[in-house]
């Protein structure tokens, strides 16, 4: 891990095109801004996170469906 210190008003870049330049420092708290291209997606931790585990939740519920499609799609003969 990388660690900077930086002022108000003094920036970091990150590969070639985005910045994060801090704005406020306000007691324990630092605002940031970061300005990225569209294409780049931002989020704080927490969110990346949640949306994270949401997505594997929904790839296990998924497959559990396609599983059961499966099985009633082919039928297995009874043994005797």
């Amino acid at each position: 891990m990388l660690v900077l210190s930086r002022k108000i008003n003094e920036s970091i870049i990150v590969g070639e095109n985005i910045e994060i330049l801090i704005v406020e420092i306000k007691g324990d708290q630092v605002k940031l801004g970061i300005n990225a291209p569209k294409s780049v997606s931002v989020y704080r931790g927490e969110i990346y996170q949640a949306i994270q585990d949401e997505n594997k939740e929904a790839a296990k519920s998924m497959l559990t469906d396609d599983v059961g499609k499966l099985l009633q799609k082919k039928k297995i003969p009874k043994s005797r």
